[in-house]
């Protein structure tokens, strides 16, 4: 269903009110510094805050960070995010000294118009993720509204993102979240075609949904990965030392017939790039899929398969990208992933839109320097997933409809 957004609400809405919204602050820190390495996700919720805003609303922003399981942990308070926000807003952002309690009621009263506030870590207390209806009511007693622009955690019911919205009204979707839909939905729905998908990683097990689901939608699927070496052994390839899912073999099989059957064209890489051990500096030599021998393992695809994938996406008008073609952590087997990166982000000049799905496929187009030149980067991964799966999120399917 279509969700009431930011963009409905009015300054007559707006002026004056208190409002809350879930953002998703969970930003990589570097340990030995405590300060941030990555603000792309802080950035991504600015559109919201910032017509908020405009708008005049007292803006209260929740978030949590990193899994503290319910006990308040020093290096996960979220004090450097306040510093960082209020760098990029050219205002202070107060920083509450917790999510409910006495001393953030003070602090939101003594809020003017236009302020921006931040309350501290969510899940330094347990009853968040649990959902637990008297910590979401506490959470909502500040508030008069709800903004949910957090996409990376809709697909989890808690008391942030599906909790206080029995207890506030509107809740409505933010921004980001706006984007997150119209990008995903669209390209599962209504797509430009021909439309091909990119499956990577390492395991089939974790991707069988959104396979299947794509199977029903799309014209070509493309798989690269550690799971690519499940496929073949289920083909009654060798595969040497690489990773194979033993009990996936038939899946394997069935998901290949099934592609067959609905006329997807079905790509597996033909080479690969092999490795003696799981190691940044390992021996390596490049081999046909049919050629792999015993105590090697395959950490990444050829530079054949990647002139195939080429050539299948290059009459494409959507692409969808998820999850990495090898171990693109280690320089020598990166080579796979970074073509791909290119490759898509030359034809989004071309006008194909391109979607990356959440997780190592975005820290592998970042890598590589392309992030830019996409059309869409998803910011949440295990949510993108269940999207592109069609399970109903709980943190959007909780919001007002249009």
């Amino acid at each position: 269903m279509p969700k009431k957004t930011v963009a409905n609400l009015t300054e007559a809405d707006l002026a004056g009110k208190r409002v809350l919204v879930r953002v998703d602050f969970n930003v990589p820190m570097d340990k030995a510094t405590g300060a941030i390495s990555d603000d792309t996700r802080i950035r991504a919720a600015l559109p919201t805050i910032e017509d908020l805003i405009k708008k005049g609303a007292k803006v209260i922003l929740c978030s949590h960070m990193g899994r503290p399981d319910g006990q308040v942990k020093e290096n996960l308070r979220l004090t450097p995010v306040a510093k960082r926000l209020s760098e990029l807003l050219g205002q202070e952002v107060v920083m509450c000294p917790d999510s409910i309690g006495e001393g953030v009621t003070a602090a939101i009263s003594q809020m003017s118009n236009g302020q921006v506030a931040l309350l501290e870590n969510l899940r330094f207390h347990g009853e968040e993720e649990a959902n637990d209806p008297d910590f979401a009511k506490k959470l909502a007693a500040n508030a008069d509204l709800y903004v949910n622009d957090a996409f990376g955690t809709a697909h989890r019911a808690h008391a942030s993102t599906e909790g206080v919205t029995h207890y506030l009204s509107p809740s409505v979707a933010g921004y980001l979240i706006e984007k997150e839909l119209n990008y995903l939905q669209a390209a599962i729905e209504t797509p430009q075609r021909p439309l091909a998908a990119i499956i990577g990683g390492s395991k089939v097990s974790s991707k069988i949904g959104v396979i299947e689901t794509l199977l029903e939608k799309c014209d070509k699927l493309l798989i690269g990965g550690g799971m690519i070496f499940t496929f073949y052994k289920a083909r009654g390839l060798s595969v040497g030392k690489s990773l194979v899912e033993e009990d996936k073999l038939e899946l394997a099989k069935s998901l290949e017939a099934k592609a067959k059957e609905k006329g997807v064209e079905f790509l597996l890489p033909t080479d690969v790039v092999l490795a003696d051990k799981f190691d940044k500096d390992a021996e390596s030599q490049i081999v046909k899929v049919e050629n792999i021998p015993d105590g090697w393992m395959g950490l990444d695809i050829g530079p054949e398969s990647v002139k195939v994938f080429q050539k299948a996406l290059s009459n494409c008008k959507s692409v969808l990208w998820n999850g990495p073609m090898g171990v693109f952590e280690f320089d020598k087997f990166a080579a796979g992933t970074d073509a791909i990166a290119h490759t898509l982000a030359d034809l989004t000049a071309t006008g194909t839109t391109t979607i990356i799905g959440g997780g190592d496929s975005v820290a592998a187009v970042e890598k590589v320097g392309v992030a830019e030149k996409m059309s869409h980067i998803s910011t949440g991964g295990g949510a993108s997933l269940e999207l592109l799966e069609g399970k109903v999120l709980p943190g959007i399917a909780a919001l007002d409809e249009a």
